[in-house]
């Protein structure tokens, strides 16, 4: 697999062993081939990882081998590169890595890391979300360009509702997310009782294309926005992160008036560092500005006041939470009421 190489990132000189393992067969790329992607696009990752506690999804065996989601900081990560402590849903917490240098992301790279998935929050704050992350996730029977005309509409609904601006990219999948810059001002629950908000107003608009439902059975062919992405220790793939399918795919930052003229398969490992080196970062603005929650917020305020619409389901693995509906699937709900038969 090749002897190890030294990499120069930023003045910063990272070890990479085995560099000429082969990371995604069906196209031939190696471990070297993914940390020289990240050195490419160091300015725009390290924009969207900055001081961000951050989930490693680690492939050590390349795309077709073994996968886990690492929370906890590596026992060998060196001391140039930070942590933050972080609490997760069941009480257990845990120190996570924040990159503040391109390095660090061409260190995780050397351990088999495709996707970085940062929280919404800064590790001088870890309790105030600095972003509302909108995921557009499209159901069976619905594709990205569904989910492209959802985004514009919900462009719309945000500049709306407190002239919002939000940033979309692709998931690197079939989805579309968007990320709105805000002051960290409001904890998760209320940001994503914002992102509910943004989604019923969705609905209203969009009805035959648009869904909150959080129960698959209830969805239909909709795209879904997943509020429940909003949650603590719910966390998104980053902009310009590789993700782990056959071809190399990554989430890519766009412009709005790129947002269903490209396509996601536009973007991989080969492609997007040619965008990168001739545009640079489409999103290197997005911390300029942050915006306020307000109107969101009182939109949800409406819902629930004039309309009874309150919280939603959480995740199944989170523990019950104040206000929260019954978490049951419709159908299971609708035989528990059903009276017995008679014998």
């Amino acid at each position: 697999m090749g002897d190890a190489v030294e990499l120069e990132v930023d003045g910063r000189t990272v070890r990479l062993s085995s560099p000429d393992k082969i990371f995604f067969p069906e196209r031939g790329f190696t471990k070297l081939d993914l940390a020289r992607y990240y050195i490419a696009v160091g300015p725009g990752i390290l924009r969207a990882l900055r001081d961000r506690p951050t989930t490693l999804e680690r492939y050590p065996e390349g795309v077709t081998g073994e996968n886990f989601f690492q929370k906890r900081a590596p026992k060998n990560m060196p001391d140039w590169i930070p942590t933050a402590h972080i609490t997760f849903p069941s009480g257990r917490s845990a120190d996570e890595m924040c990159p503040t240098e391109a390095g660090a992301v061409v260190w995780a790279a050397q351990f088999g890391t495709l996707t970085f998935h940062p929280w919404p929050v800064r590790r001088d704050d870890v309790d105030h979300p600095d972003e509302l992350r909108i995921d557009l996730d499209p159901q069976p029977g619905t594709d990205y360009d569904d989910a492209a005309r959802a985004a514009h509409e919900l462009r719309a609904v945000l500049d709306e509702f407190g002239g919002l601006r939000g940033f979309p990219k692709t998931s690197g999948g079939r989805g579309l997310h968007v990320f709105v810059p805000i002051e960290p001002r409001w904890t998760f629950t209320q940001v994503r009782r914002a992102a509910i908000a943004v989604g019923r107003e969705m609905e209203r608009r969009m009805p035959e294309q648009v869904t909150i439902k959080w129960w698959k059975e209830e969805r239909g062919e909709r795209i879904f926005l997943d509020y429940n992405q909003t949650a603590r220790d719910r966390t998104i793939a980053s902009a310009y992160s590789v993700r782990p399918r056959p071809h190399a795919p990554v989430s890519a930052p766009l412009r709005w008036e790129e947002v269903g003229v490209a396509h996601p398969q536009d973007f991989d490992l080969a492609t997007m560092p040619a965008r990168f080196a001739e545009l640079g970062d489409v999103h290197a603005d997005m911390d300029d500005k942050r915006y306020s929650l307000e109107a969101l917020l009182d939109l949800a305020r409406r819902d629930e006041h004039d309309h009874g619409l309150g919280d939603l389901p959480y995740p199944p693995e989170y523990p019950k939470m104040p206000g929260e509906p019954r978490r049951v699937q419709p159908s299971r709900a609708r035989k528990e009421k059903e009276p017995p038969t008679a014998p």
